[in-house]
């Protein structure tokens, strides 16, 4: 046994130890990743590759799930392999962090697909997020992998951008309180048996200019401080998040992977965070390439490290033999470099590597996408679809109507209910880098939008959910954005013979041309293309009564369609389970309960749109709205439609002053006054009355998910640290200042229902 290996040691002895023996080409070693595919040949684990890619060591291991196409008994064994080979073949013998993308699941074959993120933000649901978590810290734990790369906190102010489905939405309280609980749950409560959770993109990447995908984020400080770096924060003081990726952006003229200030001044030295930084995959090359403020590959590497990105991903591009020669001959500080391999070392050691490296083979049949995940998936995909319009009680429909038409491009197509992460939508990028690096798969590994899991499409859960008598028609009616006059006749034709009709409308997620959402997927409008619009026009001028469904991972701009279709469900990207939820909320088997993550905008003409603007903001003066439109959103943040009402009461405030060193207790009554079981959301805004600085006219800082029986009442809590109070003063400096905050708990943004207030004393 080498010193460093003895766990009994102090871990800064261990650290040290380690470091002390290692070359410069054994560090730099450690400070990049390599490509799992990289590794393969035929399928297997390659010692051939492996002593040209991986001699002196390795950092981490990229992409062993969807990146190598493997089954999940073939990557336990490969990540074995791989393990084995760094203990055996290397000097040192330090093991690899292997990791995967997490976002929605983890993204493998055979992996639970649970909702897309903003979905699973518009559950509002601490306890379910964890859940998920623990779900895919077990799945990926399984197959020897270390750490996931997720979860994403931008705050997402802009919807045109394509990645906007994979935030949790708009509102910096609700991304910290949904993160912590991811992190929670990816982590555990042991590193030891967690996977690493990495939050991303630090910072402020939600709000690219012209919502274009790497644009510049036009932030001011005091906003990036409130804002934007709320969410992380809170997941690394709270949750205890072990690793933090960079944001592509630029902020004030700095890219995030060259900010000194962001990954140094700020995490470092004011947080204090004792993680690793990963760059995003290209973000240190990007900064030559793409940002044009390096001369070289070197340059680029310079800066990073400098700035504090430990580890550059996916490989050595820039942190490379070239780099090497700098710091030889002293034009690059030795003690940086040093600087980012404790840390990584550190991480290491903390996850338990060097004691336990290796996973157990054969895994079993009984490891991933169980009856009971498939369970969770499903509850999930309930909590996340929003109602957002029920005319004259249409919903929830009978099971025993006669005729039911399904109509619509996604009515029937389950790869569109899959997020950009997920391994379907994730495959067909995977097959351009293996071309890009040389790597060999075949036509069947790289088949584009692979369907590993069982998924079921809203048609399918229709079918299984109406009674026996009842004949469920269905028709296409046009692709996603293509018109057709014959499909549009078979789609009138079957709208006719039915007593509703369901339309199935939206886009494709992914991160290829084809697709409508997802990353470098971004939009010059939100609207549904014309294709679908016309679909819908024909399909209510039959006079049917239509419940319209939208799968797409952004707010979509509804025009004429908001005034005029009776009934209106917000589906997102719900995962495999997708089609079974959709007919569960259709047919009142689940009584809806999601709200809204982000505010729905009338029209682009708006953006930005979100609750929380600042009293001279959200309206023109003096008249209130344009000239054309009004000024507020369609759908608000927080709001979400239920099959039964709930009446607010009884609200009360202690104590009603304060000073600065305490907390607030907020309550109120609800009553579920509606015929049936259903679950509120209760909200909690609270509003500065006057400050130094101006302060939003609302902010979240509480919400509860209360259960009520019909005419069962009970009452919510909320408990609000005065330190939440606090904001940067002119000089910069976090206060809280004395002065009367306003109080409203209420059912959304716009819906409150009860108001007060307390008094922070001097």
């Amino acid at each position: 046994m080498k010193p460093y290996q003895n766990h009994y040691d102090l871990l800064d002895k261990r650290v040290e130890g380690l470091l002390s023996r290692m070359t410069l080409d054994e560090k730099i070693a450690q400070l990049g990743g390599v490509w799992g595919m990289e590794l393969l040949d035929n399928r297997r684990f390659s010692p051939e590759k492996a002593r040209t890619l991986i001699k002196d060591g390795i950092g981490q291991v990229n992409r062993v799930g969807v990146g190598t196409t493997l089954e999940p008994q073939e990557i336990a064994e490969y990540a074995n392999s791989t393990q084995k080979y760094l203990l055996e073949n290397t000097r040192l013998a330090i093991p690899a962090l292997i990791h995967e993308e997490c976002l929605n699941g983890f993204a493998a074959k055979g992996a639970t697909v649970f909702p897309q993120a903003i979905g699973m933000a518009s559950s509002w649901d601490i306890g379910l997020i964890q859940r998920i978590g623990e779900v895919i810290r077990k799945q990926m734990k399984a197959v020897g992998l270390h750490q996931g790369l997720a979860p994403v906190l931008d705050i997402a102010r802009e919807p045109r951008w394509g990645r906007i489905e994979e935030t949790y939405g708009e509102d910096p309280y609700l991304v910290a309180r949904l993160g912590i609980a991811y992190v929670q749950g990816l982590q555990g409560q042991h590193i030891k048996d967690g996977i690493i959770a990495t939050l991303k993109h630090f910072a402020g990447y939600g709000k690219p200019e012209g919502g274009l995908n790497h644009a510049p984020a036009d932030i001011t400080t005091r906003m990036l401080k409130e804002v934007y770096l709320y969410p992380f924060i809170k997941a690394i003081k709270e949750a205890g998040a072990f690793s933090i990726m960079n944001g592509y952006h630029e902020v004030d003229g700095v890219p995030c992977a060259a900010s000194k200030e962001l990954l140094t001044q700020i995490l470092r030295k004011e947080w204090g965070f004792e993680g690793t930084v990963v760059s995003d995959y290209y973000a240190v090359s990007l900064l030559k390439t793409f940002h044009c403020i390096a001369t070289d590959f070197t340059e680029a590497a310079k800066l990073a490290m400098t700035a504090g990105i430990d580890i550059e991903l996916p490989k050595h591009e820039c942190y490379s033999n070239e780099f090497k020669k700098e710091i030889e001959k002293g034009e690059f500080k030795i003690s940086i470099v040093n600087r980012a391999v404790r840390r990584v070392l550190k991480t290491k050691f903390l996850a338990g590597l060097f004691e336990r490296p290796y996973v157990k083979v054969p895994i079993g049949e009984k490891i991933f996408d169980l009856p009971e995940q498939r369970i969770l998936a499903r509850e999930a995909a309930c909590k996340s679809i929003v109602l957002l319009k029920n005319r004259d009680n249409l919903l929830p429909l009978d099971k025993n109507l006669k005729t039911i038409a399904v109509i619509g491009p996604n009515a029937d197509d389950p790869r569109n209910q899959m997020g950009d992460y997920t391994y379907a939508a994730h495959v067909s990028m995977i097959g351009m880098t293996a071309h890009s690096l040389n790597c060999r798969f075949s036509e069947q590994d790289l088949l584009p939008d692979q369907l590993t899991v069982p998924v079921v499409s809203i048609l399918q859960g229709v079918r299984a959910t109406v009674s026996p008598g009842c004949s469920v028609l269905y028709a296409k009616g046009c692709e996603l954005g293509k018109d057709s006059g014959k499909d549009f006749k078979e789609a009138l034709k079957v709208a006719m013979a039915a007593d509703v009709v369901i339309l199935v409308v939206g886009g494709k997620s992914g991160l290829t041309t084809e697709c409508t959402c997802g990353e470098m997927r971004d939009r010059v409008d939100l609207n549904l293309p014309d294709a679908q619009d016309a679909l819908i026009r024909a399909v209510y001028n039959t006079g049917k009564p239509v419940i319209l469904v939208i799968v797409d991972g952004r707010p979509v701009t509804l025009g004429w369609i908001a005034n005029e279709i009776p009934a209106i469900i917000e589906a997102w990207l719900p995962g495999e389970e997708g089609g079974n939820a959709v007919a569960d909320i259709i047919f009142g088997d689940c009584n809806p309960s999601a709200k809204l993550p982000v505010s729905f905008p009338y029209s682009v003409g708006q953006l930005p749109v979100y609750y929380g603007v600042k009293p001279s903001g959200g309206k023109s003066q003096f008249w209130g709205d344009y000239v054309d439109s009004c000024t507020g959103p369609l759908y608000e943040f927080g709001y979400g439609l239920s099959y039964t009402t709930f009446d607010y009461k009884d609200l009360a405030i202690k104590p009603q002053k304060i000073d600065k060193r305490g907390k607030v207790m907020i309550e109120a009554g609800i009553t579920n006054t509606g015929k049936v079981e259903g679950e509120e959301i209760a909200q909690l805004y609270i509003n500065d009355v006057v400050a130094s600085i101006t302060r939003p006219v609302k902010q979240l800082k509480g919400f509860q998910r209360v259960s009520l029986k019909p005419g069962q009442t009970e009452r919510v809590q909320f408990e609000l640290p005065v330190e939440e109070l606090g904001y940067y003063d002119k000089n910069m400096r976090y206060i809280v200042e004395p002065g009367v905050f306003k109080v409203m708990v209420g059912r959304s943004s716009q819906d409150i229902a009860l108001e007060g207030q307390f008094e922070v004393e001097a």
